[in-house]
């Protein structure tokens, strides 16, 4: 079981490199990772929050008690993704993360991705993820971008308040 970064870390902030060469150190930081996140009853975690500041995260979503409604989907070790495009529509949703263990926060997010990445083999696969499981995909991403989730609620707020006192007439 690795530690878990909790926000303020540094390593929380950075952006994640790219990983050069898909090797045993990675394949046995996939099964470590998968084991933190399924002990801390998670559905997602980056490699920077276990302390590597490297672009690879898995998504794990399976029913439990901080996601009753997950849907059960098989554990995908994301390397080295991007997301080509978003839906327009976005939509409104609480999130959890275990950088940050006592809170919630209700994030937007694109209904559906179209994400490009890396398998653990290797071999680039792309594919549109939607709802929950793109949600999961979103939220690992801002990790390896340096960008955990209450950056992401104080940036959504600023701008939703931007917007609302620009509609504002004089």
């Amino acid at each position: 079981m690795l530690s878990i970064a909790q926000v303020g870390e540094e390593v929380l902030s950075q952006k994640a490199a790219n990983v050069t060469q898909i090797d045993a150190h990675i394949h046995a930081l996939a099964q470590t990772m998968l084991d933190t996140l399924q002990e801390a009853k998670g559905v997602g975690l980056a490699a920077p929050q276990v302390h590597e500041s490297i672009a690879m995260f898995i998504m794990a979503s399976h029913p439990n008690e901080r996601y009753p409604d997950a849907p059960l989907v098989r554990p995908t070790v994301v390397i080295n993704p991007s997301i080509l495009t978003g839906s327009d529509v976005m939509e409104t949703g609480e999130e959890g993360c275990l950088s940050i263990k006592t809170q919630r926060f209700s994030i937007l997010r694109h209904q559906w991705v179209d994400v490009r990445y890396q398998s653990l083999e290797g071999e680039w696969i792309e594919e549109r993820l939607t709802g929950f499981i793109a949600r999961i995909f979103q939220h690992e991403y801002d990790h390896l971008q340096g960008i955990t989730i209450d950056k992401r609620a104080e940036t959504q707020n600023a701008s939703a308040k931007t917007l609302h006192s620009s509609k504002v007439s004089p």
